[in-house]
């Protein structure tokens, strides 16, 4: 028989199809709450709030949205969004990137049970995890039950990559000690949060059906809804665990453009000139592709950026972390007059520097600028980097 153009049923049941098809006891007579944005939807692309208001009618009292607001319409790190109703279903929207991060005993008053459903992108400072970690500490503190309705990691979930943060350099972008790409699923790193970092609140996970750990998000059949204004795409999520470092430099991120991280840039940069500096197969899967573009907001709005687009040709032997720092040092030994590290604020941090929240260690970033090689850096980690491979496989759920 004919397709004619009807499209398959997804290759991965999200934690939410899942929910719906077999209700939780413990979800049975209780007031619920619902931390989402606009790309917690369905396999059919119907969103959750509404899936979870039709099973459970009456029961859902609240929303909770994480950083760039309920529909992701916030650009950049540190514009707040403010409390709000769902014009939808007329709910109370409470916002944690507004005047909490946390939520407060008042916002989780009208609720007995928080079902999280955010879209994760698999790398450390991606601040929806932590968002998720600050409710199940304040769960913790007001008897309140979190229920994570798990997704795929769009980078999958058989690599991990780099240093993991000291816990010095704690912040927003990085609350726990994890490596930069870590591996896990949402409902992973939920676990392990609450176990190995103490959190100790009452969790339950609804699990995926049919994800395995080497599918990256263009596997699973899924629709890509964009979690945030600058992850637009699915190929976006897969630069950002190491393109994501250019937000602590006055080198342009590709913010501004159709396509952030993909693209980065600044005016002083020759790109035939630093290509010619990076010896061939130091940096397998990718192919460096010499840009210009000109930012309409951000760093050097207006101005002409030379640069790259990142191309994964072989996202099997690409990584992106390895990638971005050696690029990051190349413009550091070609520019040293020009390039600059961001000053702070950066994600309510006023006093560390940007860079060294991102990378999580300011002796790396210190390495970085004494141009010590790459692999040496990666030989620095490859034991803590080891240990943590063989703690986070105690929280797998997917093999």
């Amino acid at each position: 028989m004919k397709n004619c153009g009807v499209m398959p049923p997804p290759a991965v049941r999200l934690g939410i199809d899942n929910l719906i098809q077999a209700p939780p006891a413990i979800l049975d007579g209780r007031r619920l709450g619902l931390l989402c944005n606009h790309a917690s939807v369905d396999g059919k692309l119907v969103h959750s709030r509404l899936r979870i208001n039709q099973l459970f009618k009456g029961s859902l009292k609240a929303l909770y949205s994480p950083q760039h607001g309920f529909y992701a319409e916030k650009q950049d790190n540190m514009i707040e969004s403010g409390d709000r109703l769902d014009p939808c279903l007329d709910l109370p929207v409470f916002s944690l990137y507004g005047r909490s991060r946390k939520p407060t005993a008042e916002m989780l008053e009208p609720i007995d049970v928080l079902i999280v459903d955010l879209q994760d992108v698999g790398t450390r400072v991606y601040t929806f995890i932590y968002t998720l970690a600050f409710c199940m500490q304040a769960a913790r503190q007001y008897g309140k039950t979190v229920v994570v309705l798990d997704r795929p990691n769009p980078l999958g979930g058989s690599e991990v990559e780099g240093n993991l943060l000291e816990p010095e350099y704690a912040s927003f972008v990085g609350l726990y000690p994890i490596p930069m790409r870590h591996g896990l699923t949402i409902g992973e790193l939920a676990l392990l949060f609450n176990e190995h970092f103490a959190i100790d609140c009452r969790l339950e996970i609804i699990t995926m059906q049919g994800w395995q750990r080497q599918m990256l998000f263009e596997d699973t059949g899924l629709a890509w809804v964009a979690p945030s204004p600058n992850m637009p795409t699915a190929a976006t999520s897969l630069v950002y665990p190491g393109q994501v470092i250019w937000e602590g430099t006055n080198v342009s991120e590709g913010r501004g453009t159709t396509q952030p991280f993909e693209l980065f840039g600044a005016p002083f940069i020759d790109p035939y000139k630093l290509l010619q500096n990076i010896e061939p197969g130091r940096l397998p899967g990718v192919v460096l592709r010499p840009v210009e573009f000109e930012p309409t907001s951000n760093k050097w709005q207006g101005r002409t950026c030379r640069g790259f687009q990142i191309h994964v040709v072989d996202p099997a032997t690409f990584r992106p972390y390895r990638t971005s720092l050696l690029l990051l040092q190349e413009v550091i030994r070609h520019y040293p007059g020009d390039f600059q590290w961001k000053s702070p604020p950066y994600e309510y941090e006023f006093e560390k520097m940007p860079i060294d929240l991102i990378l999580g260690d300011k002796r790396l970033r210190q390495d970085l600028e004494h141009l010590v090689p790459i692999y040496r850096l990666e030989e620095g980690w490859k034991k803590s980097l080891e240990d943590f491979k063989q703690l986070s496989r105690k929280y797998r759920l997917y093999e």
